[in-house]
């Protein structure tokens, strides 16, 4: 139950967090942030890992030293209506009660943060998933003491707590490698973001385009693409860069900020070299 209540205070963090990045990404670039504050998303994904991770290892130590030491966790009885009963049942009372909300926003969160391409909504959707996990296993902890196994509890938060460790675990290398602008990936960072084939095959099929490089970066919710090109016969056509531009744009409304530059040769050491 300690264990339990942290875990709900520790679950606030990751929607403040989508709140905050949200606000700030809406705001527009100024002369101190001229790319945007899109990268606030990028940071509060990052936290609510953290948050996410550190309940995880809460959970571990809480439940392993109780392990470790044999502890018995009583669980007495107590008077309501004048009536006497075990204190467990109000206890499992509450937490189905509590794990119902995490289940349903849970499920909820998880598309909607695919269409935003949200991470901040995506690890609340983790922490969501916590909660159910943190509340089943405390009824299964609680249900154990009731029938006399001491371990109960301890070994249904330790099952808990791995399974939490490695969803934090796994948030907080994605936050960073985000951070460390990787190539722009889907929104659970399962694989590669499938816009980034698309603007090479968009590319591919230029015959004006002889070779080509591009990088994509995810920003937070959009993405900025950065294409270098080097142009049958040498010449370039403004229009044709303009167009290039504007139907990648028109791609999906994530490619914000679009740069596409002609240059010599993509070979090492010449990339920089502009038409």
């Amino acid at each position: 139950m300690k264990a339990a209540w942290i875990e709900d205070m520790l679950s606030l963090i990751p929607p403040i967090a989508f709140l905050v990045a949200t606000r700030a990404a809406a705001r527009h670039p100024d002369r101190d942030y001229p790319f945007g504050r899109h990268r606030s998303v990028a940071v509060g994904h990052l936290v609510a890992s953290v948050a996410l991770l550190t309940m995880g290892v809460f959970l571990l130590y809480d439940s392993g030293s109780g392990l470790l030491t044999a502890d018995h966790p009583p669980i007495g009885t107590m008077q309501l209506f004048g009536r006497t009963f075990w204190a467990g049942w109000p206890m499992v009372a509450v937490m189905v009660y509590t794990g119902i909300g995490p289940v349903v926003l849970g499920r909820m969160k998880v598309p909607l943060a695919e269409q935003l391409h949200d991470k901040v909504l995506h690890a609340d959707a983790d922490m969501n998933k916590a909660d159910w996990m943190t509340s089943g296993g405390a009824i299964l902890g609680v249900l154990g003491i009731g029938i006399g196994l001491w371990w109960a509890d301890a070994a249904a938060a330790l099952f808990i707590a791995a399974s939490i460790l490695r969803d934090g675990w796994g948030n907080v290398q994605h936050a960073v490698t985000g951070l460390m602008d990787r190539t722009a990936r889907t929104v659970d960072d399962a694989a590669e973001h499938p816009l980034v084939g698309r603007v090479e095959d968009y590319l591919d099929s230029r015959p004006w385009v002889r070779a080509h490089d591009t990088r994509v970066r995810d920003m937070g919710h959009v993405f900025h693409v950065e294409v270098r090109f080097v142009p049958v016969g040498g010449t370039v056509d403004m229009a044709r860069i303009h167009q290039t531009v504007e139907d990648l744009r028109a791609m999906d409304w994530k490619l914000d900020d679009i740069t596409v530059a002609p240059v010599r040769s993509l070979a090492e050491g010449e990339a920089d070299q502009q038409v």
